[in-house]
């Protein structure tokens, strides 16, 4: 199944924060998000028309058209059109680092770069959560994240892209098609704000210990506010009841031979998607089921899965052993029938189970 290229104006946050930032400054900080957080590197993200989200059109129903005659007229019609918002979440950290202990080494900025990659690591951990699991209902400071959206087979509008993969345990996970695009599914960031991470150096300052006693510190304010938007819910497929120790063990309803073994749903999900080309596509996945999808691709079980190293696909492989180009599977990108298989910690092996 050949796979289109991303549309022209698919904008990461690396792409929009060099844009903005003429320094450099944030999109050093985007690039830290980029090596820390797979899925930021294939995100679509948009500025939001509003200050606090993003308020999109969504088409709802298609005109009528007829089958004209001579001398017989058309009556006028119209697409149905309904509106959605979204709106931003505002995440942010602060640093205080007592500013003798940061000059013991006499480097104070390399000790400080340390603790912020830290920093780094935890907001782009709660940013994944919110994406895969953010819900207003019940946190009114986060944000709509894809499982709130997508949590319903019978019933709902968009149930048509919800398939189950059987799973009736308490270990069941999802695995993700989503196509990032601006008309599809996309990250937003607030109008006038600035794309991702933004690190503040708020200089030497007066921080207070637990007896609110004042010592000095070196500050930072990290800041990141975002959002996201499913103009389209036909190009977001969620494969749920991933029942895990099934999938581990290749038994029961992960079977090779069972009707809801995992390929073969990914397959199913390509199909849910209306053109490929609307966007960039990827596949999200907790790390044990990527464990597993890369074992089958190793062992070349499962057809169209590939592990790919500096853009070129493996030679012969088999277990134990890799042959051909590349110089190992170390670092090699996982992709089913071309769509980068990426690996979001943040999806949990506990679901419940949709029905």
């Amino acid at each position: 199944m050949a796979v289109l290229p991303a549309v022209a104006g698919h904008n990461t946050l690396v792409d929009i924060a060099k844009s903005f930032d003429p320094q450099g400054k944030v999109a050093i900080v985007a690039e830290l998000l980029n090596q820390s957080n797979e899925m930021i590197q294939y995100m679509n993200f948009i500025e939001g028309n509003l200050p606090t989200g993003h308020k999109g059109v969504v088409r709802a129903g298609l005109p009528t058209v007829t089958l004209r005659r001579f001398y017989k007229g058309v009556a006028p019609s119209k697409s149905g059109r309904d509106t959605i918002e979204d709106v931003c979440a505002m995440l942010e950290g602060r640093n205080e680092i007592d500013k003798d202990l940061a000059d013991l080494n006499g480097n104070a900025a390399s000790f400080r770069m340390s603790e912020g990659l830290a920093f780094v690591e935890s907001m782009n951990q709660t940013f994944a959560q919110q994406i895969m699991y953010g819900n207003t209902a019940t946190n009114k400071d986060g944000v709509l994240g894809l499982t709130p959206r997508y949590n319903a087979i019978s019933g709902a509008t968009n149930g048509a892209n919800v398939i189950t993969a059987s799973g009736s345990g308490s270990d069941n996970t999802s695995v993700w098609l989503v196509v990032w695009g601006e008309n599809t599914v996309t990250g937003i960031y607030p109008k006038g704000s600035k794309a991702g991470l933004v690190q503040e150096d708020l200089g030497v300052i007066d921080a207070f210990d637990a007896s609110n006693n004042r010592y000095r510190a070196y500050g930072e304010l990290y800041q990141w506010k975002f959002g996201l938007h499913v103009k389209d819910w036909r190009y977001a497929v969620r494969i749920a009841n991933v029942d895990v120790s099934d999938l581990v063990g290749q038994t029961g309803t992960q079977a090779n031979t069972a009707a809801t073994w995992l390929p073969i749903l990914m397959m199913k999900a390509f199909a849910r998607i209306p053109s490929m080309g609307m966007g960039t596509a990827t596949f999200l996945a907790n790390r044990t089921v990527k464990e597993m999808l890369s074992v089958a691709a190793v062992q070349k079980t499962i057809y169209g899965l590939t592990m790919e190293q500096a853009g070129n696909q493996f030679g012969n492989v088999t277990a134990g052993s890799v042959a051909g180009t590349g110089t190992g599977i170390r670092g090699g990108q996982l992709k089913f029938f071309g769509v980068p298989v990426l690996t979001v910690d943040q999806i949990t092996l506990a679901e419940t189970v949709v029905s």
